[in-house]
């Protein structure tokens, strides 16, 4: 299992695109990846999970991943995170 934690610098938090374009990058991989906020756990490959929380910006994030592919994914989700303009690696 490995993680890593970033912090939200888009400026309306995680809405609804952002998201999707999270939610559809971790059902690529066959990992358990779960995104914690404000000490809720949600799955990260469900919708409606990663809305409940309503990250704002600012907020600190933790990213958890546990399977054969935990590093492609954290990797890959870091670089959509960092390209989208939503985080930064804290």
């Amino acid at each position: 299992m490995i993680n890593k934690t970033f912090t939200i610098i888009d400026q309306v938090g995680i809405h609804a695109r952002p998201s999707t374009t999270l939610v559809q990058t971790a059902s690529k991989f066959s990992a358990d990846i779960y995104l914690e906020y404000n000490g809720k756990t949600v799955n990260l490959k469900s919708i409606m999970g990663v809305m409940s929380l309503g990250i704002p910006k600012d907020a600190v994030i933790k990213i958890i991943a546990q399977g054969a592919d935990e590093e492609d994914a954290i990797a890959t989700l870091e670089k959509v995170m960092t390209q989208e303009g939503l985080a930064e690696q804290k």
